[in-house]
């Protein structure tokens, strides 16, 4: 009986929300989305910002390492802007944007920064 338990357990340990704040589980570009745009009211607000600003800027900061300027598709304007003005508008284009929800989540952000910020040349 230990071992049945055991194992539900493990099946629907993987099932957790999105937005239970011990795992911020992120599947979908849906489900960074969600997190991404609470509202300020919600009482875990500033756990999900806090994640979500540690993802966009770390997907960024590895394609900006690792990404040889030729091949570049991105590039980020000068100024930059502001991070919570680029999440805003991620999560805006998100929602114009639903056949892009489901998504591995990176893709989903990489389709809105290379046509917000696509490079010129």
């Amino acid at each position: 009986m230990r071992t049945f338990i055991a194992i539900v357990a493990l099946l629907f340990a993987g099932q957790a929300s999105a937005l239970d704040p011990a795992t911020f589980r992120l599947n979908t570009g849906a489900n960074l989305v969600e997190l991404c745009g609470l509202p300020a009211e919600d009482p875990i607000y500033a756990k999900a910002m806090e994640f979500c600003n540690g993802y966009l800027v770390g997907a960024y900061q590895y394609y900006d390492a690792t990404e040889p300027a030729s091949n570049r598709f991105v590039c980020a304007p000068n100024p930059r802007p502001a991070l919570a003005e680029v999440m805003q508008a991620f999560v805006a284009w998100a929602k114009a944007n639903p056949q892009h929800l489901n998504e591995r989540p990176v893709d989903t952000l990489f389709r809105f920064l290379a046509k917000t910020y696509p490079c010129s040349n």
